[in-house]
């Protein structure tokens, strides 16, 4: 059987592969991508050999994929993905109902982009999926960073910019915790809709001691106020025990704009779809 292919036509047109043993929930990503990518042309696949043919007739922009699938998992067509010469380089998506069992246990292959948690529904997936093959539309936001670079900073502060969120730049675990208290003071709780920080910071404390004094000190969850953790650090442990500390996400220096912007957005359209959600 060959993949179903959805087409709307656009000079520009994204193409995105949608890999799901689900025929019900092939049809319904690709009536969600229609609505969030105007001209997009989706090539929905049953299985993995449907994927590996799709690769081999055209250029995709964006794979993604169950974690299980008839005849292989998402690991494996990611490999496929990556040795495919052509199109070595693209976003692979990962859908898993585990996703953040496999963050904490740092199960993440390196062929994979990114994984995204089944549980958060096909409307949040086409918005994931949307931030990696546009740029993200613009949102409105206050991020409190935390760099003591001041160089690092700079750079980092315009790509936010760029996106129209508001920046409050700190250079310390203690100014950024001195920020907290006095929103929490006035009322404004958090006071911010998104922190990001860097793991190893100048001063006694590090974004693993942020992240832990956010969660237990001041209470705030995951979805209540996300949290994006910047590191160089490779060692498994090391990010284990940043996802286990609260973590929303890992960010992997030196900084990809592009991935950087897509994970910061999402977790700022999930925080506020929870907060606007009835109960």
């Amino acid at each position: 059987m060959s993949a179903e292919i959805t087409r709307h036509v656009s000079t520009d047109s994204p193409r995105v592969m949608v890999v799901d043993g689900s025929a019900l929930v092939r049809k319904l990503i690709a009536k969600l991508l229609a609505q969030d990518l105007p001209g997009v042309e989706v090539i929905a696949c049953a299985n993995g050999a449907e994927a590996k043919q799709a690769l081999e007739d055209g250029v995709i922009d964006l794979v993604s994929t169950s974690l299980l699938l008839p005849d292989m998992d998402g690991l494996e067509l990611a490999k496929l993905v990556r040795e495919h010469s052509a199109q070595a380089y693209i976003p692979v998506i990962v859908v898993s109902g585990d996703v953040q069992q496999r963050l904490v246990d740092r199960d993440l292959s390196a062929d994979i982009t990114d994984y995204f948690d089944k549980s958060l529904g096909p409307q949040a997936l086409s918005t994931f999926i949307r931030g990696y093959v546009v740029p993200p539309d613009q949102v409105s936001g206050d991020v409190l960073y935390v760099e003591d670079s001041r160089v690092v900073a700079l750079a980092t502060r315009r790509m936010l910019e760029k996106q129209g969120l508001t920046v409050h730049h700190v250079v310390s675990v203690e100014e950024a915790l001195e920020r907290l208290r006095a929103a929490a003071d006035e009322g404004r709780i958090p006071g911010v809709d998104i922190i990001l920080t860097d793991v190893y910071l100048k001063g006694g404390l590090t974004g693993r001691d942020l992240l832990e004094r956010v969660r237990q000190e001041f209470g705030y969850s995951k979805g209540q106020l996300p949290m994006l953790v910047m590191t160089g650090d490779d060692n498994a442990a090391n990010q284990t025990a940043l996802i286990r500390a609260g973590a929303n996400d890992l960010v992997s220096k030196p900084i990809e704009e592009r991935i950087l912007i897509t994970k910061l957005c999402f977790q700022l359209r999930v925080a506020q779809h929870l907060r606007e959600a009835p109960g």
